[in-house]
């Protein structure tokens, strides 16, 4: 009985080291195969500013670090949501391997029209709510990528710290973009926290920008912006509106400060392009798939301010911010 025992376990070990040697030559070979034959990776766009360029950017560079043959098709669908439906389709028609969607319009437009073909997203704050993962741990659909939700209590926190008697809080954005009203949602109530009284403005229309920013003339004491594409496109206009009434702007991310914005503990863009490229690489290998492909997240935010912009408004950097800020 013993020996026969013995016959059992010796022939279990023999086929698992046989189907585990067989597994690592069949990755081996998928990996040798996708490295070799010719790959496309479509990417859509929503609009162009300069942190939704900057995770495109972020990608490219590091998907061409990758060993793959790639073909890389970007599409820009000019912040018109009919033109991302048009450019998904197309690249849904042209086969392509993988689909990169910049911003929640442009990722809700190809999924809705594909659940065969990996997508990778990124510059979306709430992937659940855009219907587009089941789950942030665990998608269970075609998609998954990076999300660019922001350290929205430390943002509002450097408030109190550039200027200590503030009271009141604009918080500022789209209403037609979900993700901003759920970032909105979270401002409130860390301003609450703060001991601000948080004013919600939103805006529907670039024309309703300026005057928006106008009537806030004397009703608070600083602005917030949450990661807002219509907001990213319009922040030069809304910072220079604002200055003129002496009310810093505290945004979302950091490209925003090139336009005028205070200050920000902000959201690279770029490293979440990075960050979606190493998980396309793993796609397009076969060592995983989106449906279990937990949504990524940067945990760390620098502290970055605008030196002209807190000149013109005479507010001085606290000692405790000047030791980790980095002055732009």
């Amino acid at each position: 009985m013993k020996q026969k025992r013995w016959k059992i376990s010796t022939l279990v070990f023999i086929t698992l080291t046989i189907f585990t040697i067989l597994m690592i030559q069949y990755n081996k070979n998928f990996e040798e195969k996708n490295s070799k034959r010719n790959l496309k990776i479509g990417i859509l766009q929503f609009v162009e500013h300069e942190a939704l360029d900057a995770s495109r950017q972020g990608f490219i560079d590091g998907i061409n670090k990758l060993n793959l043959n790639v073909q890389i098709d970007y599409k820009n669908a000019q912040g018109d949501q009919s033109n991302c439906t048009l450019i998904a389709n197309q690249f849904v028609a042209e086969s392509c391997d993988l689909i990169f969607a910049i911003a929640t319009p442009a990722a809700q437009a190809v999924a809705a029209v594909t659940s065969k073909i990996p997508i990778l997203i990124t510059a979306i704050t709430n992937p659940v709510e855009a219907s587009l993962v089941k789950s942030t741990q665990r998608p269970d659909t075609n998609v998954s990528g990076t999300s660019d939700l922001a350290p929205i209590s430390k943002q509002i926190e450097l408030i109190t710290k550039l200027k200590p008697d503030a009271k009141n809080v604009g918080i500022l954005y789209s209403s037609s973009e979900a993700n901003s009203k759920f970032q909105a949602e979270i401002a409130v109530k860390e301003a609450e926290k703060f001991e601000l009284i948080p004013k919600e403005i939103t805006f529907s229309q670039v024309t309703e920008v300026q005057q928006v920013v106008e009537s806030l003339a004397g009703k608070v004491d600083a602005i917030y912006t949450p990661t807002d594409n219509m907001v990213a496109s319009n922040m030069e206009l809304i910072s220079k509106t604002a200055m003129q009434f002496g009310v810093p702007v505290i945004c979302g991310e950091v490209n925003l400060l090139s336009k005028g914005a205070t200050g920000t503990f902000g959201i690279d863009y770029r490293q979440l392009g990075e960050i979606s490229a190493m998980q396309a690489g793993n796609i397009l290998t076969g060592k995983d798939i989106p449906q279990n492909m937990p949504i990524k997240y940067l945990n760390e935010n620098k502290l970055i301010l605008n030196k002209k912009s807190l000149e013109k408004l005479n507010l001085k950097i606290p000692e405790k911010l000047a030791e980790i800020a980095e002055i732009m």
